[in-house]
């Protein structure tokens, strides 16, 4: 593998060749595959047009031809920030085609992550579009091009500024794609962390296990030639690009539908006009959904499933989305580091609405570890930790990340507080989503699940605050419904006749119009923990 990157071991990688699990094909491998048995069906609609899989694959092939006379080579990698459109898609594939590998930055991403990511990544290409939502990606692109000597191309998705390159002028020159073909056991392409603490690691993915990712998550959703999914969140997360996302639809001959944005009558619009089938999504969207009158001005009768990934969708949302839109929901919980569960449309009902499902793939390995990293019993809470065929074995050039993320024999902790049941996986939060109240362990989930109940709350977030006494207490945030009101002692009131315990009780009440997220769609609980320490600090400077 690249330099940087750690091997599965070679008695692991032999099995799972034997199994069948990795069958040594690339990304692009993957697509050619689908446009051999479907060349005229539409794989992708962008803009209101749509591109057929054996245009997808000549598009992709032409813009090879163009990169590679560029210059750009294989194990080159090159920053990979293009937005949601049919130029992301031709470009990702071009660039699996010649073995250039893009590490996937998110649209909101500024200069301060994409410094990092050139940086440390040493890439020698950055790739862009012009602008979107009156951001002018080239300005930053140039900053970047003068602040590092390594960066020599400046690749953007529409008009280029003088120094800079347009994908469309590669295409235009017909340049035949090499002969080379990468190694599918090599890395393909490299994600990043989902910490919102630091800047990201950097995850790398090869073909293999990336392509056993994508075809076993879209098997779990019983993808097929009729599935028709909207690209609401961006591509360039592992969740909207292969768990399942848009390398699962490619592989299994489907549609895949760019979102024109957020806007809930964009998307359903779209839903009805394209005959939509399936929606992933993420908790902040679910919420505003099942709050709103789309049922009610849209066409819904296409859409059979709305995802959830991220954070975990209470059970609560869960009945209420599926009620409003008439839909099954589905949790999707995983990493971008590998493991994906998923609960299945056969599952109890139990199981679907509370869950956070199982594993996509029997040979992942999962245990769930106490504070000594010892095995806990079902039932117990404590951090998962996995071993698979599409799991990394370390982040790329991170040694100290991996000393403290992988055990000796493998296993990556994803720093996830869970409980198991036989396979089937309840996540209850991040480690740091427990709130020790003088020794008394509070669940957000639980907290949060309830709270949720209340006929005026849309949406809510509980963190730790500091406490002199206790050393962290519970706060809620709170977003509410048009024209709703909610008081502190009115939501204690509430929580207490559904018979929690008065530990378990947040302590503070903050009402926001609405949360702060990432880049993918998860609500920021550092900047809200942040938010109440400042404001906790305010007030005792007020007070002496």
């Amino acid at each position: 593998m690249l330099e940087g990157c750690v091997p599965w071991p070679q008695e692991f990688a032999k099995r799972y060749r034997e199994l069948g699990l990795w069958r040594n094909i690339t990304l692009f491998d993957m697509l050619e595959e689908s446009a051999a048995k479907w060349p005229d069906r539409v794989a992708l609609t962008a803009g209101g047009e749509g591109i057929t899989y054996a245009q997808l694959v000549e598009g992709s092939k032409r813009l090879a031809g163009g990169l590679h006379r560029l210059g750009l080579k294989p194990l080159d990698r090159v920053v990979f920030q293009i937005h949601n459109s049919a130029a992301f898609v031709i470009a990702f594939f071009a660039l699996m085609r010649i073995g250039v590998i893009p590490v996937m930055a998110l649209p909101p991403h500024r200069q301060n992550e994409i410094r990092h990511f050139l940086k440390f990544s040493g890439a020698v290409g950055y790739l862009i579009p012009d602008q979107v939502r009156g951001f002018d990606y080239r300005i930053m692109a140039g900053e970047m091009a003068a602040e590092i000597p390594t960066l020599r191309h400046i690749l953007v998705a529409g008009a280029a500024k003088p120094g800079q390159t347009s994908l469309n002028d590669l295409m235009a020159g017909n340049d035949p794609p090499p002969a080379f073909r990468p190694d599918p056991s090599e890395v393909a392409l490299m994600l990043l962390s989902g910490g919102t603490t630091a800047l990201p690691k950097l995850i790398p993915r090869t073909h293999n296990d990336y392509v056993l990712n994508a075809r076993l998550a879209g098997e779990a959703c019983q993808f097929g030639t009729d599935t028709v999914y909207m690209a609401v969140l961006p591509l360039a997360h592992n969740y909207s690009l292969a768990c399942p996302g848009m390398l699962a639809v490619f592989a299994h001959g489907g549609r895949v539908v760019v979102s024109p944005g957020h806007d809930p009558d964009a998307i359903f619009g779209l839903v009805e006009k394209e005959r939509v089938t399936i929606i992933p999504a993420a908790v902040p969207l679910i919420a505003s959904w099942v709050n709103s009158d789309i049922p009610k001005k849209y066409d819904l009768s296409s859409l059979r499933l709305v995802q959830n990934g991220g954070a975990r969708l209470s059970t609560e949302l869960r009945v209420k989305l599926r009620a409003h839109l008439g839909c099954l929901t589905q949790e999707d919980y995983g990493t971008a580091e590998g493991l994906i569960n998923l609960t299945r449309f056969d599952d109890p009902l139990e199981v679907q609405l509370t869950s956070s499902g199982q594993p996509i793939c029997d040979q992942d390995e999962i245990k769930v570890l106490d504070a000594n990293g010892l095995d806990v019993p079902d039932g117990e809470p404590g951090e998962l930790a996995v071993r698979g065929p599409y799991t990394i074995r370390g982040y790329y050039n991170n040694p100290a990340a991996n000393a403290k993320s992988f055990t000796p024999d493998g296993f990556y902790k994803m720093g996830d507080v869970v409980r198991k049941q036989g396979r089937v996986i309840y996540a209850e939060g991040r480690k740091g989503d427990l709130i020790n109240r003088g020794g008394e362990k509070i669940s957000v989930d639980e907290i949060e699940n309830l709270i949720l109940k209340h006929p005026a709350v849309k949406a809510v977030a509980l963190v730790a605050m500091s406490d002199p006494i206790y050393g962290e207490k519970a706060c809620a945030f709170a977003t509410l419904k048009d024209e709703a009101k909610l008081s502190f002692q009115e939501l204690s009131q509430f929580l207490l006749a559904q018979g929690i315990a008065k530990f378990k009780l947040p302590e503070r009440l903050e009402v926001l119009d609405e949360f702060p997220v990432s880049p993918a769609g998860k609500i920021l609980r550092r900047t809200l923990r942040d938010m109440i320490e400042a404001k906790l600090a305010e007030e005792k400077g007020n007070q002496k």
